[in-house]
């Protein structure tokens, strides 16, 4: 088996909590109480504009929920929106130290919409850990399709047998593996400190 050089790791649902998943949006819809159906549905239609860069957040809004007159203003949506971002401390603070390491080459792949994916970078210090961010906003593909993984690994030059990708979802990681990278399937910190233990990460 080749050893790990590089890691790419998912964010929502790894080092943070999701930033716009179902769960979020629920939490918004019952907060603000929109139609849960009428939401979904126009969401539904542009998410992947969205998470691909080809809309802005406020065209997002547009589409979603400002298309007529709401008794709240946007700018206290936008605010609950980034307010349901939330580090999961204990695995960040393991990526932290793996990146310290200066033994692996540390990137993520994620979906994220741009001015979500921006936020969550600044506010938790993402910049300090990741050399390499091939999030679905800068490069217009989203997971589970090939072509980002793809292109993670012509951008690095990294063989994939020598790549280990983090995520929570069984359909990311099978493509990964397709392509001949290692896979993680993160459920909690010490199974995937353990699991990075097999594969040599670490020591």
């Amino acid at each position: 088996m080749s050893a790990i050089h590089a890691i790419f790791w998912d964010v929502g649902g790894v080092l943070l909590t999701n930033a716009w998943d179902r769960v979020q949006r629920m939490s918004a819809l019952e907060r603000f109480h929109l139609d849960e159906e009428e939401f979904h549905d126009r969401h539904e239609m542009v998410i992947s504009s969205f998470e691909r860069g080809k809309i802005t957040l406020d065209e997002y809004l547009d589409r979603t929920v400002f298309y007529r007159a709401r008794p709240f203003p946007r700018e206290a949506f936008k605010d609950f929106m980034f307010s349901l971002s939330q580090p999961l401390t204990d695995v960040l603070n393991f990526a932290r130290s793996l990146a310290e390491s200066n033994k692996y080459f540390m990137g993520t792949i994620n979906n994220e919409s741009r001015e979500l994916n921006l936020y969550r970078i600044e506010k938790f210090g993402l910049r300090r850990i990741f050399q390499l961010f091939v999030s679905s906003c800068f490069v217009g593909l989203r997971k589970p399709e090939s072509g980002i993984y793809r292109l993670a690994l012509e951008i690095t030059q990294r063989p994939a047998d020598e790549c280990c990708f983090v995520d929570d979802r069984a359909l990311n990681l099978e493509i990964a593996a397709k392509l001949g990278m290692h896979t993680i399937e993160m459920q909690n910190v010490e199974q995937l400190k353990k699991d990075f233990e097999k594969l040599g990460v670490g020591r």
